[in-house]
Protein backbone atom coordinates (compact mmCIF):
# COMPACT_ATOMS: atom_id res chain seq x y z
CA UNK A 1 0.00 0.00 0.00
CA UNK A 2 1.16 3.09 -0.88
CA UNK A 3 1.40 6.34 1.31
CA UNK A 4 -1.69 8.19 -0.40
CA UNK A 5 -3.39 4.96 0.87
CA UNK A 6 -2.22 5.09 4.28
CA UNK A 7 -3.22 8.65 4.57
CA UNK A 8 -6.63 7.84 3.32
CA UNK A 9 -7.27 4.85 5.49
CA UNK A 10 -6.29 6.67 8.20
CA UNK A 11 -8.00 9.70 7.16
CA UNK A 12 -11.51 7.87 6.60
CA UNK A 13 -10.88 6.29 9.85
CA UNK A 14 -10.77 9.48 12.06
CA UNK A 15 -13.71 10.57 10.22
CA UNK A 16 -16.09 8.10 10.63
CA UNK A 17 -15.53 8.44 14.77
CA UNK A 18 -18.41 10.63 15.45
CA UNK A 19 -20.99 7.80 14.50
CA UNK A 20 -18.89 4.99 15.84
CA UNK A 21 -20.79 3.01 18.93
CA UNK A 22 -17.75 3.12 21.49
CA UNK A 23 -18.19 1.67 24.90
CA UNK A 24 -16.84 3.62 27.64
CA UNK A 25 -16.71 3.09 31.04
CA UNK A 26 -19.90 4.13 32.82
CA UNK A 27 -18.62 5.73 35.87
CA UNK A 28 -16.17 8.40 33.60
CA UNK A 29 -19.31 9.32 31.45
CA UNK A 30 -21.10 10.34 34.76
CA UNK A 31 -17.60 12.29 35.28
CA UNK A 32 -15.97 10.59 38.14
CA UNK A 33 -12.83 8.17 36.94
CA UNK A 34 -12.18 5.55 39.07
CA UNK A 35 -8.61 4.02 38.75
CA UNK A 36 -8.46 0.32 37.30
CA UNK A 37 -11.03 0.51 35.38
CA UNK A 38 -11.73 -1.24 32.49
CA UNK A 39 -11.29 0.56 29.33
CA UNK A 40 -13.70 -1.03 27.02
CA UNK A 41 -16.33 -2.70 29.81
CA UNK A 42 -18.32 -5.69 27.70
CA UNK A 43 -16.31 -5.56 24.88
CA UNK A 44 -15.69 -9.64 24.89
CA UNK A 45 -19.10 -10.29 24.76
CA UNK A 46 -18.81 -7.57 21.44
CA UNK A 47 -15.79 -9.65 19.99
CA UNK A 48 -18.46 -12.52 18.19
CA UNK A 49 -19.14 -9.56 16.01
CA UNK A 50 -15.87 -8.44 15.22
CA UNK A 51 -15.01 -8.66 11.21
CA UNK A 52 -12.03 -6.47 10.40
CA UNK A 53 -9.14 -5.26 12.60
CA UNK A 54 -6.91 -1.83 11.52
CA UNK A 55 -3.57 -1.13 12.25
CA UNK A 56 -2.43 2.12 10.79
CA UNK A 57 1.23 4.03 11.80
CA UNK A 58 2.48 6.61 9.71
CA UNK A 59 4.13 4.94 6.91
CA UNK A 60 2.38 1.25 7.54
CA UNK A 61 -0.91 -0.85 8.02
CA UNK A 62 -2.30 -3.83 8.54
CA UNK A 63 -6.14 -4.98 8.12
CA UNK A 64 -7.09 -8.67 9.27
CA UNK A 65 -10.20 -9.71 8.10
CA UNK A 66 -12.52 -12.32 9.45
CA UNK A 67 -12.91 -16.04 7.57
CA UNK A 68 -15.08 -18.01 10.01
CA UNK A 69 -12.09 -19.15 12.57
CA UNK A 70 -9.61 -17.52 10.67
CA UNK A 71 -8.32 -14.22 10.24
CA UNK A 72 -6.64 -13.11 7.06
CA UNK A 73 -4.07 -10.30 6.08
CA UNK A 74 -5.25 -7.96 3.45
CA UNK A 75 -1.51 -6.83 2.38
CA UNK A 76 -0.58 -10.20 2.43
CA UNK A 77 -3.25 -11.30 -0.25
CA UNK A 78 -5.50 -12.90 2.28
CA UNK A 79 -3.12 -15.33 3.48
CA UNK A 80 -3.76 -16.56 7.76
CA UNK A 81 -2.20 -14.20 9.94
CA UNK A 82 -1.00 -15.98 13.11
CA UNK A 83 -3.99 -17.10 15.30
CA UNK A 84 -2.38 -16.26 18.76
CA UNK A 85 -1.04 -12.88 17.71
CA UNK A 86 -5.06 -11.73 17.10
CA UNK A 87 -5.77 -13.66 20.04
CA UNK A 88 -3.48 -11.67 22.09
CA UNK A 89 -4.11 -8.20 20.66
CA UNK A 90 -8.18 -8.92 21.12
CA UNK A 91 -7.58 -10.15 24.77
CA UNK A 92 -5.44 -7.17 25.52
CA UNK A 93 -7.88 -5.11 24.74
CA UNK A 94 -10.80 -6.05 26.42
CA UNK A 95 -8.51 -6.47 29.31
CA UNK A 96 -7.00 -3.28 29.51
CA UNK A 97 -7.55 -0.84 32.16
CA UNK A 98 -6.98 2.88 32.67
CA UNK A 99 -5.22 3.52 35.70
CA UNK A 100 -4.15 7.39 35.41
CA UNK A 101 -5.24 10.60 32.94
CA UNK A 102 -2.63 12.08 31.24
CA UNK A 103 -1.80 15.17 29.15
CA UNK A 104 -4.95 16.55 26.92
CA UNK A 105 -2.49 18.98 24.92
CA UNK A 106 -1.93 18.43 21.46
CA UNK A 107 1.48 19.52 21.85
CA UNK A 108 2.51 17.05 24.09
CA UNK A 109 1.39 14.32 22.91
CA UNK A 110 3.92 13.05 20.83
CA UNK A 111 6.19 12.94 23.75
CA UNK A 112 4.11 9.74 24.71
CA UNK A 113 3.30 8.32 21.28
CA UNK A 114 -0.52 9.33 21.69
CA UNK A 115 -0.81 11.96 18.45
CA UNK A 116 -1.70 11.51 15.55
CA UNK A 117 -0.47 8.53 13.61
CA UNK A 118 -0.60 10.30 10.13
CA UNK A 119 1.81 12.90 11.18
CA UNK A 120 5.60 12.81 9.86
CA UNK A 121 7.06 10.76 12.03
CA UNK A 122 4.63 9.61 14.63
CA UNK A 123 5.23 6.48 16.50
CA UNK A 124 1.60 6.37 17.38
CA UNK A 125 -0.31 3.26 16.08
CA UNK A 126 -4.51 3.55 15.42
CA UNK A 127 -6.15 0.47 16.41
CA UNK A 128 -10.03 0.26 15.45
CA UNK A 129 -12.14 -3.30 15.65
CA UNK A 130 -14.99 -3.08 13.30
CA UNK A 131 -17.93 -5.44 13.01
CA UNK A 132 -19.39 -6.05 9.62
CA UNK A 133 -21.44 -3.26 8.67
CA UNK A 134 -18.06 -1.09 9.32
CA UNK A 135 -19.39 0.76 12.63
CA UNK A 136 -16.47 0.47 15.16
CA UNK A 137 -16.80 -2.15 18.47
CA UNK A 138 -13.74 -0.21 20.00
CA UNK A 139 -10.79 2.17 18.84
CA UNK A 140 -7.95 3.45 20.11
CA UNK A 141 -4.36 5.45 20.16
CA UNK A 142 -1.73 3.27 21.10
CA UNK A 143 1.40 5.13 22.78
CA UNK A 144 4.69 4.60 23.78
CA UNK A 145 5.07 1.79 26.62
CA UNK A 146 6.20 2.54 29.97
CA UNK A 147 9.07 -0.13 31.81
CA UNK A 148 8.08 -0.99 34.75
CA UNK A 149 11.33 -2.87 36.84
CA UNK A 150 9.22 -3.66 39.84
CA UNK A 151 8.34 -7.56 40.24
CA UNK A 152 4.94 -8.70 39.05
CA UNK A 153 3.90 -5.29 38.18
CA UNK A 154 1.79 -5.30 34.63
CA UNK A 155 3.15 -3.92 31.86
CA UNK A 156 1.62 -0.05 30.74
CA UNK A 157 0.90 1.96 27.98
CA UNK A 158 -0.16 5.22 27.29
CA UNK A 159 -3.37 5.00 25.11
CA UNK A 160 -5.84 7.84 23.35
CA UNK A 161 -9.42 7.42 22.08
CA UNK A 162 -9.28 9.11 18.60
CA UNK A 163 -12.04 11.68 19.02
CA UNK A 164 -10.64 12.89 22.37
CA UNK A 165 -7.77 14.84 23.27
CA UNK A 166 -7.46 13.55 26.80
CA UNK A 167 -4.75 10.98 27.09
CA UNK A 168 -4.56 8.31 29.34
CA UNK A 169 -1.83 5.98 31.04
CA UNK A 170 -3.25 1.71 30.77
CA UNK A 171 -2.26 -0.97 32.45
CA UNK A 172 -2.26 -4.49 30.15
CA UNK A 173 -0.39 -6.06 27.62
CA UNK A 174 -1.25 -4.29 24.25
CA UNK A 175 0.66 -5.98 20.79
CA UNK A 176 -0.68 -4.33 17.69
CA UNK A 177 2.22 -3.83 15.09
CA UNK A 178 1.19 -2.05 11.82
CA UNK A 179 3.54 -4.29 9.76
CA UNK A 180 1.71 -6.73 7.80
CA UNK A 181 5.10 -9.30 8.12
CA UNK A 182 4.46 -9.19 11.70
CA UNK A 183 1.48 -11.39 11.50
CA UNK A 184 2.08 -13.76 9.01
CA UNK A 185 2.04 -16.87 9.93
CA UNK A 186 5.34 -18.47 8.60
CA UNK A 187 4.81 -22.10 10.04
CA UNK A 188 4.36 -24.03 6.63
CA UNK A 189 4.45 -27.74 8.30
CA UNK A 190 6.64 -29.50 11.53
CA UNK A 191 6.78 -33.18 10.31
CA UNK A 192 9.00 -35.82 12.61
CA UNK A 193 11.62 -37.02 10.20
CA UNK A 194 11.31 -40.97 11.33
CA UNK A 195 8.01 -40.73 9.89
CA UNK A 196 9.22 -39.84 6.29
CA UNK A 197 9.74 -43.09 4.39
CA UNK A 198 9.75 -42.61 1.06
CA UNK A 199 11.39 -40.24 -1.73
CA UNK A 200 10.49 -40.16 -5.26
CA UNK A 201 12.19 -37.36 -6.90
CA UNK A 202 11.47 -36.30 -10.71
CA UNK A 203 13.81 -33.35 -11.36
CA UNK A 204 13.78 -31.68 -15.16
CA UNK A 205 16.69 -32.85 -17.16
CA UNK A 206 17.70 -35.73 -14.55
CA UNK A 207 17.38 -39.33 -14.24
CA UNK A 208 14.54 -40.74 -11.33
CA UNK A 209 16.07 -40.74 -7.78
CA UNK A 210 14.19 -42.43 -5.70
CA UNK A 211 15.00 -42.50 -1.67
CA UNK A 212 13.50 -45.07 1.32
CA UNK A 213 13.75 -46.74 4.29
CA UNK A 214 14.02 -50.08 4.71
CA UNK A 215 11.24 -52.01 7.35
CA UNK A 216 12.64 -51.27 10.53
CA UNK A 217 11.10 -47.56 11.81
CA UNK A 218 14.49 -46.22 12.90
CA UNK A 219 16.38 -47.39 9.53
CA UNK A 220 18.31 -44.75 7.65
CA UNK A 221 16.84 -43.07 4.66
CA UNK A 222 18.59 -44.57 1.32
CA UNK A 223 18.98 -44.69 -2.24
CA UNK A 224 17.34 -47.23 -4.42
CA UNK A 225 17.04 -45.88 -7.27
CA UNK A 226 19.64 -45.84 -9.35
CA UNK A 227 20.90 -49.09 -7.68
CA UNK A 228 24.23 -49.02 -8.99
CA UNK A 229 25.02 -45.64 -7.11
CA UNK A 230 28.20 -44.81 -5.32
CA UNK A 231 28.26 -44.52 -1.49
CA UNK A 232 25.91 -41.49 -0.63
CA UNK A 233 26.68 -38.85 1.67
CA UNK A 234 24.67 -39.29 5.43
CA UNK A 235 24.43 -36.02 5.98
CA UNK A 236 22.91 -35.13 2.49
CA UNK A 237 20.21 -38.14 2.80
CA UNK A 238 19.57 -36.80 6.01
CA UNK A 239 18.52 -33.23 5.13
CA UNK A 240 16.17 -34.64 2.69
CA UNK A 241 14.41 -36.19 5.72
CA UNK A 242 14.15 -33.32 7.62
CA UNK A 243 12.33 -31.61 4.51
CA UNK A 244 9.33 -30.83 6.69
CA UNK A 245 10.87 -30.77 9.94
CA UNK A 246 9.91 -27.13 11.24
CA UNK A 247 9.47 -25.95 7.63
CA UNK A 248 8.44 -21.79 7.61
CA UNK A 249 8.10 -19.49 4.81
CA UNK A 250 10.19 -16.14 4.08
CA UNK A 251 7.51 -14.81 1.67
CA UNK A 252 4.04 -16.38 0.30
CA UNK A 253 2.19 -15.12 -2.76
CA UNK A 254 -0.83 -16.81 -4.97
CA UNK A 255 0.87 -19.90 -6.73
CA UNK A 256 -0.05 -18.02 -10.25
CA UNK A 257 2.33 -15.44 -8.91
CA UNK A 258 5.41 -16.98 -8.08
CA UNK A 259 7.85 -16.46 -10.57
CA UNK A 260 11.09 -18.85 -11.46
CA UNK A 261 11.45 -22.14 -13.65
CA UNK A 262 10.32 -25.30 -12.62
CA UNK A 263 12.39 -28.09 -11.58
CA UNK A 264 10.25 -30.74 -11.34
CA UNK A 265 7.93 -32.90 -8.82
CA UNK A 266 8.80 -34.72 -5.84
CA UNK A 267 6.72 -37.09 -3.82
CA UNK A 268 7.01 -37.50 0.08
CA UNK A 269 5.42 -40.30 1.73
CA UNK A 270 5.13 -40.43 5.31
CA UNK A 271 3.45 -42.82 8.11
CA UNK A 272 -0.45 -42.19 8.31
CA UNK A 273 -1.64 -42.03 4.54
CA UNK A 274 -0.10 -38.70 3.75
CA UNK A 275 1.91 -37.99 1.01
CA UNK A 276 2.96 -34.56 0.08
CA UNK A 277 3.57 -33.33 -3.33
CA UNK A 278 6.40 -30.41 -3.67
CA UNK A 279 6.70 -28.44 -6.81
CA UNK A 280 10.04 -26.33 -6.60
CA UNK A 281 10.73 -23.74 -9.14
CA UNK A 282 13.64 -21.01 -8.99
CA UNK A 283 14.62 -17.93 -10.14
CA UNK A 284 18.12 -16.79 -9.98
CA UNK A 285 19.42 -17.61 -5.74
CA UNK A 286 15.41 -17.47 -5.12
CA UNK A 287 13.65 -20.78 -4.60
CA UNK A 288 9.74 -20.88 -4.39
CA UNK A 289 7.32 -23.74 -4.07
CA UNK A 290 4.29 -25.14 -4.23
CA UNK A 291 3.00 -27.96 -1.83
CA UNK A 292 -0.50 -30.28 -2.10
CA UNK A 293 -1.29 -32.92 0.42
CA UNK A 294 -2.78 -36.03 -0.31
CA UNK A 295 -4.51 -38.59 2.42
CA UNK A 296 -7.54 -39.47 3.52
CA UNK A 297 -6.99 -38.13 7.12
CA UNK A 298 -7.53 -34.67 8.74
CA UNK A 299 -3.74 -34.07 8.87
CA UNK A 300 -3.73 -34.52 5.07
CA UNK A 301 -7.09 -32.36 4.59
CA UNK A 302 -5.91 -29.11 7.32
CA UNK A 303 -2.45 -29.29 5.12
CA UNK A 304 -4.14 -29.19 1.56
CA UNK A 305 -6.88 -26.70 3.00
CA UNK A 306 -3.81 -24.58 4.06
CA UNK A 307 -1.43 -24.89 1.34
CA UNK A 308 -4.50 -24.82 -1.60
CA UNK A 309 -3.32 -21.98 -3.65
CA UNK A 310 -0.33 -20.28 -2.57
CA UNK A 311 3.57 -20.54 -3.17
CA UNK A 312 6.16 -20.52 -0.27
CA UNK A 313 9.45 -18.84 -0.47
CA UNK A 314 12.11 -20.42 1.23
CA UNK A 315 15.85 -20.14 1.54
CA UNK A 316 17.66 -21.49 -1.29
CA UNK A 317 19.67 -24.18 0.56
CA UNK A 318 16.31 -25.65 0.99
CA UNK A 319 16.33 -26.77 -2.82
CA UNK A 320 18.83 -29.81 -2.13
CA UNK A 321 15.96 -31.02 0.85
CA UNK A 322 13.10 -30.84 -1.41
CA UNK A 323 14.42 -32.13 -4.84
CA UNK A 324 18.37 -33.29 -5.29
CA UNK A 325 20.12 -34.54 -7.90
CA UNK A 326 21.63 -37.59 -7.34
CA UNK A 327 25.24 -35.58 -7.61
CA UNK A 328 24.11 -33.68 -4.15
CA UNK A 329 23.71 -36.52 -2.04
CA UNK A 330 27.14 -37.67 -3.30
CA UNK A 331 30.04 -36.48 -0.78
CA UNK A 332 31.49 -33.13 -1.65
CA UNK A 333 35.17 -32.75 -2.17
CA UNK A 334 36.89 -30.09 -0.69
CA UNK A 335 35.88 -26.56 -2.35
CA UNK A 336 39.25 -25.38 -1.33
CA UNK A 337 42.62 -27.44 -0.59
CA UNK A 338 45.25 -26.22 1.65
CA UNK A 339 48.57 -26.92 0.65
CA UNK A 340 50.18 -26.74 4.00
CA UNK A 341 48.09 -29.42 5.37
CA UNK A 342 47.42 -31.53 2.33
CA UNK A 343 50.65 -31.78 0.13
CA UNK A 344 48.83 -33.25 -2.78
CA UNK A 345 47.00 -30.07 -3.50
CA UNK A 346 50.23 -27.79 -3.69
CA UNK A 347 51.43 -26.78 -7.31
CA UNK A 348 53.85 -28.63 -9.15
CA UNK A 349 57.54 -26.88 -9.32
CA UNK A 350 58.02 -24.65 -12.52
CA UNK A 351 60.34 -26.31 -14.79
CA UNK A 352 62.60 -24.73 -17.31
CA UNK A 353 61.42 -24.86 -21.02
CA UNK A 354 63.32 -27.80 -22.76
CA UNK A 355 65.17 -25.38 -25.24
CA UNK A 356 66.36 -23.04 -22.50
CA UNK A 357 69.55 -23.18 -21.51
CA UNK A 358 70.27 -23.35 -17.70
CA UNK A 359 71.61 -20.51 -15.75
CA UNK A 360 75.17 -19.73 -15.82
CA UNK A 361 76.76 -20.33 -12.47
CA UNK A 362 77.90 -17.05 -10.70
CA UNK A 363 81.63 -16.01 -11.47
CA UNK A 364 84.24 -16.54 -8.73
CA UNK A 365 84.82 -13.40 -6.98
CA UNK A 366 88.51 -11.77 -7.54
Amino acid sequence: MGRRGLLLLGGAAVATLGGAYLLKPQNEAEGVFVPGTLAFPGLAARLSEARRIELVRHGQATTLLRDGDTWRIEQASGYAARGERVHELLAGLTELRLVEERTSDAGRQAAIGVDDPRNEGSTATLLRVLDGQGTAIAELVLGRRRVRTQGNVPEAIYVRRPSEQKSWLAEGRMVADADPQLWINRDIASLAPDRLRRVEIARRGESPLVLARAGEVDAPLEIVTPEDHPVADRTSLDEVGRAFDLLTLVEVRRAAEAPGEALGETRFAYTDGLTIIASPQREEQVLWVKLRAEGDSDEAKEFQARWDGWAYQLGIWKEKALIPRLEDLLPQAPANSDPDVDPSAAPPAAEAPANEAPAAAPAPSP
